[in-house]
């Protein structure tokens, strides 16, 4: 008999709150996708861009898709987070950033709590940002 083969655990998910948001801007902008530099401007807010706007490179790694959007961090940041599974939220207020969503009177942020050793045993691979799985979405 077979065993079954357990889903990897995602590095990032989205609450429905977060998805709601993504859909105007989708609406808006057409394809989205995120960055979580943890640098300058909102800090560590994760920002959402015209998906191609933000260029992503070998220093950059690709965590997933949230509601149909790439997320990437800064592998210098991932080297922190590594242990963390994030969730992209939303909040009223505005942030100080350039991400799309800053015009709604709302802004994107993460919520993080670390992986449980079983989860870690089965984590969803990351990729480089120059060599991720590329999609038919335009």
């Amino acid at each position: 008999m077979a065993t079954a083969v357990p889903e990897p655990t995602p590095r990032v998910l989205v609450t429905t709150a977060a998805e709601a948001t993504i859909d105007v801007l989708r609406e808006e902008h057409g394809p989205l996708m995120f960055h979580q530099s943890g640098g300058c401007c909102d800090g560590s807010s994760p920002m959402c861009f015209t998906k191609g706007e933000f260029r992503v490179s070998s220093n950059d790694v690709w965590l997933g898709r949230i509601h149909g959007c790439d997320f990437f961090m800064s592998a210098a940041q991932f080297a922190y987070w590594k242990h963390t599974q994030l969730t992209v939220d939303v909040t009223k207020g505005r942030g100080a950033s350039f991400s799309l969503e800053i015009p709604l009177g709302v802004r994107f942020l993460i919520r993080s709590r670390l992986f449980t050793e079983a989860e870690e045993a089965h984590l969803a691979p990351v990729y480089d940002g120059e060599e991720y799985p590329q999609t038919s979405e335009a």
